[in-house]
């Protein structure tokens, strides 16, 4: 589980769902060659610039991203790349709904540019946010949207 921030109001989690941890070196082509690690370093200097504490954490398995999801429920709020659960895990969009802190929804690739079973996605509904197709620099994106719709609830 993510560690106990010291202010939640000013934490922001970066959770990566099933097979991010492959990135730099699954499909390239599709999904480039920087790897997680790099990913969260961009993401974490950002918060830090940005004046919030960025936790990162991975996960193949839903039940653990819905208790990570848990876990954050009061914090500023959450970059989420679902993976594949967004396409069919309800339980993770059940989390997401359930919870207090803003969740935006992020993806490397442009979904709707692939196989049409990637069009739909069950966790955007009820995401407060959504990045698409931008490559690793949504998740930049990603913490910029999040930390604004956190600002918009007060």
């Amino acid at each position: 589980m993510p560690h106990a921030p010291a202010d939640p109001s000013r934490t922001v989690l970066l959770l990566n769902g099933p097979n991010l941890n492959l990135l730099g070196t699954r499909d390239p082509r599709q999904y480039g060659t920087t790897t997680l690690a790099e990913v969260e370093r961009r993401v974490t200097e950002l918060g830090r610039e940005l004046g919030v504490e960025v936790v990162c954490a991975q996960s193949n398995s839903e039940g653990e991203l819905v208790d990570r999801l848990h876990a954050a429920r009061h914090w500023a709020g959450v970059v989420l790349n679902p993976g594949a659960y967004a396409h069919y895990g309800i339980a993770l969009r059940d989390a997401i709904d359930a919870i207090e802190a803003p969740v935006v929804e992020v993806h490397i690739s442009n979904v709707y540019a692939r196989e049409e079973f990637r069009h739909t996605s069950v966790t955007a509904p009820v995401a407060a946010g959504y990045v698409a197709g931008c490559g690793v620099f949504g998740y930049e994106l990603g913490l910029r949207a999040v930390l604004r719709r956190a600002a918009e609830r007060g």
